[in-house]
């Protein structure tokens, strides 16, 4: 005997929990108003993979994909791909200026880190532009941006 079973199809969708650090969006509105920059947003989007697993990139565009994601968080418009959206849950934005690599934007993502295989997970891009990003040491944690 067939029965009629009833089935249900959720899809949730999550606001990702990425934070930018009150350094950080200072350091971005800062590099907006210094080159005139008005209506463009922080892009931060996975550059690839190494010995940190994966890698995060930065640039400021104005550009945004209708498969973009965007938000804003301390006055500053934060845009994410598709591919990326995942690598950033819960991942926190900060910019720091260590005194041996210089000033830069730094990512700590869990998410990034569960992906892999356990290593790093944080990547830092110095500059205001973004750039390729690449780890120092050999099995790493905390990756530098050459540009």
């Amino acid at each position: 005997m067939l029965q009629e079973v009833k089935t249900e199809t959720t899809t949730l969708t999550h606001a990702p929990t990425l934070t930018l650090t009150s350094a950080a969006s200072e350091a971005v509105k800062n590099i907006l108003r210094e080159r005139n920059l008005e209506g463009y947003a922080l892009r931060v989007y996975v550059a690839g993979g190494g010995c940190c697993n994966v890698n995060f990139g930065m640039a400021l565009d104005d550009t945004i994909r209708d498969v973009d994601t965007t938000f804003e968080l301390d006055g500053v418009k934060v845009v994410v791909d598709e591919m990326s959206i995942g690598y950033l849950q819960g991942a926190k934005i900060d910019f720091v200026n260590d005194p041996d690599r210089g000033a830069g934007f730094a990512v700590d993502s869990p998410a990034a880190k569960s992906h892999g295989h356990g290593e790093g997970g944080s990547c830092g891009c110095s500059g205001g532009g973004g750039g390729s990003c690449g780890c120092s040491g050999g099995g790493g944690g905390s990756c530098g941006c050459q540009n």
